[in-house]
């Protein structure tokens, strides 16, 4: 590790349904070695395989979506059918025709490991595949581009363990390198370069043996209900409130009593811990007791003076 070098190639031109991709990349790419790791949009992949599709991203919104997240005005951030939380699941209008929209690759991962055999196969040599799209973050204005397919390639650093120069272990342990190295490939890409990939070099330690594809960027995908942050602020509160079985699953696993004793206390509500799997709470304000516990992955089970609380079973 230390220099970096990373080089956007001109003239791929625009890609269509049907295109070889490895061919198109490849003859804008002279100079490609063992070691490196080769960037392209996902917008590219998805033109070569045919998911341009006629409409507006409301047109295709729904079936590209397995939840809402949140929705600010027009703005709707869901959970799409790759794992991805993303404003409008992802589908892009631009650098397209006026009237169309891209949807996302079918399976970015395999769409990586497959055009990382095609450059093999043609150049006989062995690099990393990511694929990108551009995405916003929690608590962060702007977009940064990230790994939403990949192979052959390290997605994620593991440094559990591991100390600094000080004697103090690291607090992050698993820097996602692939989001860091689509990042880096956009650059050098820029928005209206029309430049769809990118080459990085003076990575090689993350690029795996010529057969191995590695877990994909699949694996950087937290499970639903592991984030923090499984609903919008706004959409948190109402889902409490519905209290509808099939909305538990964002807000995580049920968490301890001592925890929800806690929660209950912070929202004014008398309650007392009873035993690991028990906490009663006052029932004159039951309503409210059952959201909080909602929330937690609890529910009330039973009703009287006071209520008794059990966590869900999975």
């Amino acid at each position: 590790m230390g220099d970096l070098h990373v080089w956007a190639p001109e003239g791929v031109g625009e890609i269509t349904e049907g295109d070889d991709l490895a061919a198109v990349l490849l003859a804008a790419i002279d100079d490609l070695r063992d070691g490196d790791v080769l960037v392209v949009t996902s917008k590219a992949v998805s033109k070569a395989e045919g998911r341009v599709r006629p409409g507006t991203r409301d047109d295709w919104l729904a079936g590209e979506t397995t939840r809402l997240v949140a929705r600010r005005g027009p703005t709707r951030i869901v959970r799409n059918r790759l794992g991805l939380t993303m404003a409008a699941a992802g589908i892009d209008n631009s650098n397209v025709e006026a009237g169309s929209v891209v949807l996302l690759p079918e399976d970015p991962d395999r769409s990586a490991r497959e055009l990382r055999e095609a450059v093999a196969g043609r150049r006989d040599v062995n690099v990393g595949v990511v694929v990108t799209d551009t995405a916003g973050r929690a608590w962060r204005d702007g977009q940064t581009d990230i790994a939403i397919g990949a192979a052959g390639l390290v997605v994620a650093e593991s440094f559990a363990g591991r100390v600094d120069a000080h004697g103090n272990e690291l607090a992050v342990t698993a820097p996602a390198v692939a989001d860091e190295l689509a990042s880096a490939a956009e650059l050098a890409q820029g928005k209206l370069g029309g430049r769809p990939c990118a080459v990085v070099r003076g990575r090689a330690d993350l690029v795996l043996p010529t057969g191995e594809h590695g877990t994909g960027a699949a694996a950087l995908i937290r499970p639903d209900g592991a984030d923090l942050f499984g609903w919008g602020a706004r959409e948190a509160v109402i889902r409490a409130v519905a209290g509808a079985a099939a909305d538990r699953g964002p807000f995580g696993s049920p968490v301890s009593a001592e925890e929800l004793a806690d929660a209950l206390h912070d929202a004014g509500l008398a309650a007392r811990v009873t035993h690991a799997d028990g906490v009663t709470a006052d029932g004159s304000r039951a309503d409210a007791v059952r959201i909080v516990a909602f929330a937690h992955g609890w529910e009330v089970d039973g009703s009287d003076t006071d209520l008794r609380l059990r966590p869900v079973s999975p």
